[in-house]
């Protein structure tokens, strides 16, 4: 294909085509896996969230969306991607989220949008290593692990934001429920019956406070 080749959403130069010229010299370090990942795939161009003749972000050259504000650098990329995650974008609304919002995190500070070989294109290797990284009290190793824990945090949290405390995607005590419906406690607050014990003052967290892990030798139901 000779001639000019033209940027931007009127461009009718193919998408591929238009990426392969930033790609000349944007192909290596977190580019990488581009052509793997799933924004590639689905006809993403480079110039739908950077722009190449105007300055717009004192890094990366962000795509302009709405208006400037004192933290426009990380507003911007929560802006960029919020273009198609509208899902993930409203989520940040809600009361329990992560300070994406107050400009203290980014997307990019979990994901990497040109794509990785890791699922939903997380810089880690999983979802838990991914958390590891602020939250590293949990990692462990413990004498007592918890197996929703070691398995997968978004078992138990929404990263992206939820309106019960702590992240949880469901109410505590109803996300221990979801799981423990006949184990010990029944399975409604309000539900015992003789011989058998209720959650006190609504909360399974009373009781078992270490949920995450526990290093006790007693900690096998994580205890206080």
């Amino acid at each position: 294909m000779g001639g000019l080749i033209t940027f931007g959403p009127d461009s009718p130069v193919p998408a591929e085509v238009q990426n392969d010229t930033c790609l000349q010299c944007h192909q290596k370090g977190v580019q990488t896996y581009w052509l793997a990942g799933p924004h590639s795939g689905r006809g993403i161009v480079c110039t739908n969230c950077h722009t190449i003749m105007e300055k717009t972000t004192d890094r990366f050259q962000l795509a302009k969306v709405g208006d400037r504000n004192p933290f426009f650098n990380k507003r911007a990329q929560i802006e960029v991607c919020g273009q198609c995650h509208l899902q993930r974008k409203a989520a940040l609304q809600r009361s329990s989220h992560m300070p994406l919002r107050e400009g203290k995190m980014t997307c990019t500070d979990c994901h990497n949008p040109h794509g990785t070989p890791n699922p939903s294109q997380l810089k880690q290797a999983s979802v838990n290593e991914t958390c590891y990284m602020c939250h590293t009290e949990r990692r462990g190793p413990f004498m007592w692990e918890h197996p929703p824990v070691m398995e997968n945090c978004s078992n138990c949290h929404d990263p992206h934001g939820s309106n019960n405390d702590r992240l949880l995607k469901l109410t505590d005590p109803r996300v221990c429920t979801s799981c423990h419906i006949y184990d010990f406690h029944p399975g409604t607050p309000r539900g015992a019956t003789a011989g058998q014990t209720f959650f006190f003052n609504r909360s399974c967290t009373n009781c078992h406070s270490q949920i995450h892990g526990s290093n006790h030798p007693a900690g096998k139901r994580f205890t206080r």
